[in-house]
């Protein structure tokens, strides 16, 4: 509410977690909020694993209530499947899906727009007007872009502002019994260096208390026809940063599983052989000239994308919103709390862009090994305790984080 009573209002392009969370927020802090995400499907069925830290669970509540796998060891492998470094972490993971659900569930179902997208954005002096796919025009106190790597609202404010390949996807792979595995792998995270890339596999929680095992293999195609042919499903149709699991054609399904079995141990490569579904994501960085436009911001994907090797995706979506919630509390007036939020979360998610871009060079640069360069200080003991945790200095704890959910 403002000072004179009259409810604030904000519309949100996107409903995936970094709209929850803020959407979940500011429902709290008296506001009326919409969003409106494109997707007509539900987005529950498609994510894939998260990292546990501390800050994430003052968001979502207690940690216990989460379906979880706690993890006490990371484990460096060669591309003979030898032990090349350990380092003891102790990290909790769980399910993209589980977190999701729970701020869907947190979230007024009324206030939850499928299969309508925000198309255009445009400014007024005092608020922002909203042009949705389904011809509606609605003006709102403040809109926000968390539609993700091809945000529209970035690229109607921000259109030079691009995604930027990094000439390696992720493979991306789920195996539902984890008694195929070797011995002792369901127990922790696993980085694997091979044909120059990296694998990391990991166990994640399942339905009914059973665990599953995920999987990524960094692996590098350059831009140009190689990501073309990727890119392009059954109909000839090329999909734009990243395609649908299940338009991914069968053969190159069949060519990722013959290249895990040329290049990775038999332990990894056995895991790929018997995963039971794929998903396909080119590696892109998206760095943001600004997040906070008059009465209009981006948070989460849609402000800076950072590469999976920081694994801080979800955990850098909730931090936004929060930090943006708590300036809206501040002001009253809009574009003075959105420079607030620009000037605590633009420098942290340059960072984080940044380190991003450190842990995966050897891969984009083509080199055999992360070692390959020492300049690029990647020693397998660095890259074991840096991955999948926040980079130090860069995002910092929030503590006054109200939790969300219970």
């Amino acid at each position: 509410m403002t000072s004179l009573g009259r409810q604030r209002r904000v519309i949100i392009a996107g409903g995936s977690v970094a709209g929850l969370f803020l959407g979940n927020l500011l429902v709290r802090s008296g506001w009326h909020v919409d969003i409106f995400e494109r997707a007509s499907d539900a987005l529950v069925e498609r994510g894939a694993g998260v990292a546990g830290h501390a800050e994430l669970e003052a968001v979502l509540g207690a940690p216990a209530n989460l379906d979880r796998i706690e993890i006490e060891q990371r484990v460096a492998y060669d591309r003979l499947g030898r032990v090349v470094a350990r380092h003891v972490h102790r990290q909790y993971v769980t399910s993209w899906n589980v977190v999701f659900a729970r701020l869907r569930d947190a979230f007024p179902e009324p206030c939850y727009h499928s299969g309508v997208e925000v198309v255009d954005v445009a400014q007024g002096e005092n608020d922002a007007t909203a042009s949705l796919s389904d011809g509606r025009q609605l003006s709102a106190d403040l809109v926000v872009g968390a539609d993700g790597v091809r945000s529209g609202v970035r690229a109607r404010l921000a259109p030079d502002v691009l995604p930027r390949y990094a000439q390696y996807v992720a493979w991306r792979g789920v195996l539902d019994d984890v008694g195929t595995l070797e011995p002792g792998l369901e127990d922790l995270f696993s980085f694997c260096f091979a044909q120059g890339g990296q694998f990391i596999g990991y166990p994640l929680p399942g339905a009914a208390g059973h665990p599953r095992y995920n999987f990524l293999w960094y692996y590098r195609v350059p831009e140009g026809p190689g990501l073309d042919d990727l890119l392009t499903d059954a109909h000839g149709r090329r999909h734009e940063y990243n395609i649908p699991p299940p338009s991914i054609r069968p053969t190159h399904i069949d060519a990722f599983r013959r290249a895990a079995r040329e290049h990775l141990p038999q332990q990894f490569s056995d895991v790929v052989m018997c995963a039971d579904r794929f998903m396909l994501q080119p590696i892109y960085d998206v760095q943001s000239s600004s997040i906070a436009f008059g009465c209009v911001a981006l948070i989460g994907d849609a402000a800076f994308v950072v590469r999976p090797h920081v694994r801080i995706g979800v955990l850098k979506a909730a931090q936004d919103a929060l930090s943006l919630a708590r300036c809206l509390r501040r002001s009253e007036r809009v574009s003075h709390a959105l420079q607030c939020y620009d000037n605590e979360r633009f420098q942290t998610g340059l960072e984080a862009v940044e380190f991003g871009r450190r842990l995966g060079a050897f891969i984009e640069r083509g080199l055999d090994t992360p070692t390959s360069d020492p300049a690029l200080g990647l020693t397998y003991d660095f890259i074991l305790r840096e991955s999948a945790r926040l980079p130090r200095g860069t995002i910092s704890a929030t503590s006054t984080a109200p939790s969300l959910v219970h």
